[in-house]
């Protein structure tokens, strides 16, 4: 398989164990999940009516006042009492292996070489920090939902892309299945290309 750079229009030969494969919809699918889920805090928490302080005798007698029977004043439907069924901490991460994981992104990135989402540069850099000049050349390359994935951290492009809607820039260490899929298009560099090619073989 070959692919051409934008900047410079040379071709680079890539990978069809890597950029060539089927999409598997539900691998993705269980990836997407564990993501989202190890994302969540699972830090609720509530006293059930065994932990919540107060007396456990009973109120009143149970005949003859004319009033509601009732057990204890840490009963649920009693005002400050405790709660039916109450939430606990929970851990929500869901594991996921590296087989599994290193497959859903071998998915990703084949769909969006398909479907010409992909898009190389040699080297893609801004000469100052100013969000006009990267909107600029986003215009020029006809990219408005866009993704810029670097190998290193370029405080030019961070710093310019991060008040400009749906443009995101990441360096190659925070690559995932889930941000490969929330922009339309993936702008990455050439050294960065070459590094997921070599961990994904």
């Amino acid at each position: 398989m070959e692919l051409k750079l934008k900047d410079t229009r040379e071709i680079v030969k890539i990978s069809e164990l890597v950029f060539n494969r089927n999409f598997n919809k539900s691998l993705v699918n269980q990836v997407l999940k564990s993501l989202c889920s190890s994302k969540r805090q699972g830090t609720k928490s509530q006293k059930s009516r065994a932990e919540v302080s107060g007396s456990g005798k009973k109120p009143w007698r149970q005949k003859g006042t004319g009033r509601a029977r009732v057990g204890s004043i840490r009963s649920p439907i009693w005002r400050s009492g405790g709660v039916t069924f109450a939430s606990k901490n929970r851990d929500y991460n869901k594991k996921i292996n590296k087989k599994m994981y290193r497959g859903a992104l071998k998915c990703i990135f084949s769909e969006l070489v398909r479907k010409n989402r992909l898009i190389i540069f040699k080297n893609f850099k801004i000469s100052n920090i100013k969000t006009k000049i990267l909107i600029n050349k986003l215009k020029k390359l006809d990219l408005f939902d866009v993704m810029i994935v670097k190998k290193e951290l370029d405080k030019k492009l961070l710093l310019s892309s991060r008040n400009i809607y749906k443009v995101k820039f990441i360096c190659l260490s925070s690559l995932n299945p889930l941000n490969l899929l929330t922009h339309k298009n993936v702008l990455m560099t050439l050294s960065a290309f070459k590094k997921v090619e070599e961990k994904l073989l």
